[in-house]
């Protein structure tokens, strides 16, 4: 049985060009309120379709002098020396490692604290906590790395005063490979979960307090109200987040790691981003740099593509 909206193959042209008429003069209609897209569009145009033109270098023995077109084509050279390459592969293991661990610890940071600064009563408190907590959001790497040395100081860090204080012995964490995966993830946590919790403050502001009313007087504690009202209802933000983790999973974060590493970690502490930079910047090898740089994106293109479709999946089934 045809549905009565079905339009016969004939009838399809026709009825999309004037879909596209009464499109068009809508635009026409509001046209002032689309030209405030047009910072938005021109940024993306420049800052990222715009570089794109330069993927290319990664095909190519990419030469300064020459420029981009008359640099000599090799195809995927690049690429075979990178997987070829042993420090590569090491490097890719510490970036999934950093970069796993901090999704783990990171993303379910700002959703705690968010729902434990939503059950503070006292609202002085409440503004007090959460602008200390998102203080840190606000400071570059270049000063946080060095509050973090100071802190993690064998002579006068806090840290290694306190394991003076219970009998042991001052150790440099930050020449410590073993220890650097662990500042970083903390580090990571400390600046990231109050400016992060934002956005789930904002979707807990929109629950019905009815709700929780009706809970209540069903006799739900305070965590079966959270469980059932306020985690369920941030579900919808928690996936769209989660969702743009994953697909920036292997960008750990130049800024973060370049301030807080050296030579002496660099076996569990260099990262796809920091190797690029060595390898395009400093070693100028602008081409392998490139090929490194296009399989990062790619590899994240995939797992966003990938978890995408997984939520759509879960959706379907309930979950």
């Amino acid at each position: 049985m045809k549905s009565p909206d079905a339009i016969p193959a004939s009838q399809a042209p026709a009825r999309a060009r004037i879909d596209m008429g009464a499109r068009w003069r809508l635009m026409c209609r509001y046209k002032l309120i689309y030209l405030l897209l047009l910072p938005a569009a021109a940024y993306f145009v420049l800052f990222q379709y715009g570089p794109m033109y330069g993927i290319q270098i990664a095909f190519k023995d990419f030469k300064l002098l020459k420029g981009i077109w008359a640099s000599e084509w090799v195809g995927f050279e690049h690429f075979i020396a990178m997987f070829a390459s042993p420090r590569f592969w090491q490097v890719l293991r510490n970036t999934v490692v950093i970069s796993v661990l901090k999704l783990l610890f990171g993303f379910p940071a700002p959703i705690l604290f968010a729902i434990l600064l939503n059950e503070l009563i006292n609202v002085r408190l409440k503004k007090s906590v959460q602008t200390i907590s998102y203080l840190p959001h606000f400071i570059s790497w270049v000063v946080l790395a060095g509050i973090v040395y100071e802190v993690l100081s064998p002579s006068l860090g806090i840290v290694n005063h306190l394991v003076e204080a219970a009998g042991g012995r001052p150790h440099n964490f930050m020449a410590d490979s073993d220890w650097f995966v662990a500042v970083v993830v903390i580090s990571y946590v400390w600046q990231t979960f109050g400016w992060g919790s934002i956005i789930y403050l904002a979707a807990l502001a929109g629950i019905d307090p009815q709700l929780y009313e009706a809970a209540q007087i069903d006799g739900a504690g305070r965590l079966q109200r959270t469980m059932s009202i306020t985690v369920p209802s941030l579900y919808p933000v928690m996936v769209i987040v989660f969702l743009l983790r994953v697909g920036n999973l292997l960008e750990v974060g130049f800024d973060q790691i370049f301030n807080l590493q050296n030579p002496t970690i660099y076996d569990t502490g260099d990262i796809i981003e920091t190797y690029t930079y060595r390898k395009g910047i400093i070693q100028q090898d602008w081409s392998y740099a490139a090929a490194v740089g296009l399989f990062n994106n790619t590899v994240g293109l995939i797992l966003l593509l990938v978890v995408n479709r997984f939520t759509r999946v879960a959706r379907e089934f309930g979950f």
